[in-house]
């Protein structure tokens, strides 16, 4: 998978002759995980320890009532931070080990993550390019669909960004917005034709919409 960092699931080649699954796809940081503000950089954005990181409140339990409704939990986010050398891949590592551990200790899990690591301008050596992995294209989405044998069509993308809408729309998702942070986005997605499908104040009511639509397809 190149410069994805892939991490846990069972691979493509076991999973082709089963039928089709359906996923929930998380975006990390402000949906998983608070932002943090980085005072020395003067700018918001994600952790660049595992000690920064921290779990946004109820998110655990979001999750685990989505792992109950049968669904694949997968994360799909940019971390360009490697790129930038704001941290290492072993870095990144272990903070994807502790958001696992937190969410294990809480009774939910995931069933995979997906990081593109790349920046087309600020990335170092061939971590610098413009690829087809990083949000909001839907790179991340095609390969978690392969991987997990989804169906991407009757799957869900979850975000707080213009970027992971635009990316959950061109993988065919049904897209969810959280405006607990940017609630000035909704008037610049306007502007530029972007809109979620559904546009929710936190992982509690994703999990509400969810099963609903669930049960209709049903």
């Amino acid at each position: 998978m190149g410069d994805i960092a892939f991490k846990f699931g069972r691979g493509p080649s076991r999973l082709s002759s089963r039928p089709k699954e359906r996923a929930v796809f998380l975006d990390r940081d402000g949906v998983i995980n608070e932002i943090l503000f980085h005072q020395e950089m003067g700018v918001l954005e994600t952790p660049f320890t595992a000690d920064q990181f921290r779990l946004r409140k109820g998110v655990a339990g979001a999750i685990r009532q989505l792992n109950r409704l049968g669904l694949k939990i997968v994360v799909v986010s940019n971390q360009p931070g490697v790129a930038m050398r704001h941290f290492t891949r072993k870095t990144l590592d272990r903070i994807t080990q502790k958001m696992k551990r937190e969410l294990k200790r809480k009774g939910s899990y995931l069933d995979g993550v997906l990081y593109c690591l790349h920046h087309p301008t600020k990335g170092v050596g061939s971590l610098k390019k413009n690829c087809a992995c990083r949000k909001p294209k839907p790179g991340l989405f095609y390969e978690a669909a392969r991987w997990f044998n989804v169906d991407l069509k009757k799957s869900y993308l979850v975000g707080d960004s213009i970027l992971d809408v635009q990316a959950g729309r061109r993988a065919g998702c049904t897209t969810f917005l959280l405006s607990h942070l940017k609630c000035d986005l909704c008037h610049l997605m306007a502007k530029r034709g972007i809109k979620p499908d559904y546009l929710v104040k936190g992982l509690a009511e994703v999990v509400k919409r969810i099963r609903r639509l669930e049960r209709v397809s049903s």
